[in-house]
């Protein structure tokens, strides 16, 4: 009478009924990577099906937790259900209970191994995961000469634990949500419950549970599916393979999103600023970390305004220029046949396209075709007429300071803008680069991380410990961005 009443997705009492309807969900016995093992429990005189899929499992897991603690003779009590007495003989082993075929079927996709039992309604999921992965390395990308060299590797468990080795706080939170219809992966959630925003995290969270797509692989999609402006290019998430930087912004009150399969973590919310910061920054002394903030600044403002400030004035304002350099740039650009807004596009694309080049390239070789192609391509093309030296020079400046900003996301939303500069330079001179700047700038005033605004706490200005542009002396940074509405404004420095 109970298998009559059995819902659709709950497992049956009856062992052989599970273990066909597996047999047809994962298409056996054509699925060559689904195992399933026959097994008597002696303790029990009862019969038993292991199932899991081998790729994705230690078979050394599955042999000293499951199969050996269930080949002894240990005796069952008589107050002690099967499953549970199943359950107390695997004592090493992390197992759950489920009871419908849905849940059997995400934890065989999560690499776990399930324990059918006969005349029982209910299955045992043992985590017997094996997936391989890279050891911790040092980051690729956030360099830093001063500070831990450990990064993100690809498995999101050890990911936590490099974030919880640094911070060993009992208001640490870690919660997942299961993201993909088809094939599902586990998002992450991390913050610290005493300081983080509860209306941010519940966005964050609602988010994430609106993701609906068949396969999400990693925190790079995510980023993209949460962000607030999907269309724009200005970044509204900060994306770091550094487990010590994810720790200072939880510290703050920030969120954490890791994933399976993604060397780096999602920090939510970000502002401008956050994207300009490194992990470096605090481990130098204060000075010597401003000076570093200083140099990216300058090293952004010179990447975005160089080649747009060269058109402008060689083409509408040559009366700004002292007469002997004015003399001079005439005289380079007397056999060129092109305007300087033609020398400088051309220029522009042919070094985005040895840089897009030299990252695709195999890693002995890429530097190098790319240092000796733009030598030969500036050469050449001065030689051959086809632009001026001071242009190569321009470029070579505005390429040289768009590497100094590490953040990826940054570096391809100012090589994009560059050239919006480039053309209202062209069109309108000083006057348009500076009506580009005042319209980018109060767009950005306008975009919002998680409803934070993206400029402060500088516009609109809060309070904060002033860690912006500049940083100032640990011992004075007391406070908390308000800008996040952390639970716990105070830092405890002193």
């Amino acid at each position: 009478m109970a298998e009559h009443n059995q819902q659709p997705d709950s497992l049956s009492q009856n062992i052989q009924d599970n273990v066909t309807r597996i047999k047809r969900i994962f298409l056996l016995p054509q699925n060559e990577d689904v195992a399933l093992r026959r097994l008597h429990i002696s303790s029990l005189d009862n019969a038993a099906v292991l199932i899991y899929v081998k790729p994705m499992v230690d078979a050394q897991k599955i042999e000293e937790f499951i199969i050996t603690p269930l080949s002894s003779k240990a005796q069952k009590s008589s107050t002690e259900d099967i499953v549970e007495h199943v359950k107390s003989v695997m004592t090493n082993a992390e197992n759950t209970t489920i009871d419908t075929m849905d849940k059997v079927t995400q934890d065989l996709n999560n690499g776990n191994t399930i324990i059918l039992l006969d005349g029982v309604d209910k299955a045992i999921s043992v985590s017997t995961t094996g997936f391989t992965h890279r050891a911790v390395e040092s980051a690729s990308d956030e360099k830093v000469i001063k500070g831990a060299k450990e990064a993100f590797t690809e498995s999101a468990s050890l990911n936590r634990s490099l974030i919880r080795k640094r911070i060993r706080d009992k208001n640490l939170v870690t919660e997942f949500i299961q993201v993909g219809k088809r094939s599902t992966n586990n998002v992450y959630i991390m913050y610290v419950s005493d300081l983080a925003n509860e209306e941010i995290l519940s966005t964050l969270k609602k988010r994430v549970h609106n993701i609906v797509a068949d396969n999400v692989q990693s925190i790079s999609f995510i980023e993209q599916y949460i962000e607030d402006r999907p269309k724009s290019i200005v970044p509204t998430i900060l994306y770091t393979e550094r487990p010590d930087r994810a720790v200072s912004y939880l510290e703050e009150g920030h969120i954490v999103l890791i994933t399976e399969n993604s060397p780096a973590c999602l920090v939510a919310p970000a502002t401008f600023w956050t994207l300009f910061h490194s992990s470096e920054d605090h481990n130098l002394k204060m000075a010597h970390g401003n000076f570093g903030r200083l140099i990216r600044m300058c090293a952004f403002f010179i990447a975005l305004f160089t080649p747009s400030i060269y058109i402008a004035i060689s083409t509408f304002h040559a009366e700004m220029l002292p007469p002997d350099l004015l003399l001079a740039i005439a005289s380079t650009r007397e056999k060129v046949p092109f305007p300087a807004v033609v020398e400088v596009i051309f220029m522009e694309i042919a070094f985005e396209i040895l840089r897009e080049a030299g990252v695709r390239i195999p890693n002995p070789i890429g530097p190098t075709i790319g240092i000796v192609g733009a030598l030969i391509l500036g050469q050449a093309a001065v030689e051959a007429n086809l632009v001026s030296p001071i242009i190569v020079i321009v470029i070579a400046l505005t390429g040289l300071s768009s590497f100094a900003i590490s953040d990826v996301s940054v570096n391809y939303m100012l090589r994009m803008t560059r050239f919006i500069f480039t053309f209202s330079a062209a069109l309108f001179g000083i006057f348009g680069v500076t009506v580009t700047f005042l319209v980018i700038y109060s767009y950005l005033v306008m975009v919002e991380s998680f409803s934070v605004p993206y400029l402060s706490p500088m516009v609109p200005h809060g309070k904060s410990s002033g860690d912006t542009i500049f940083r100032r002396i640990l011992t004075k940074e007391t406070l908390r961005p308000s800008n996040i509405k952390a639970k716990d404004p105070l830092r405890r420095n002193t």
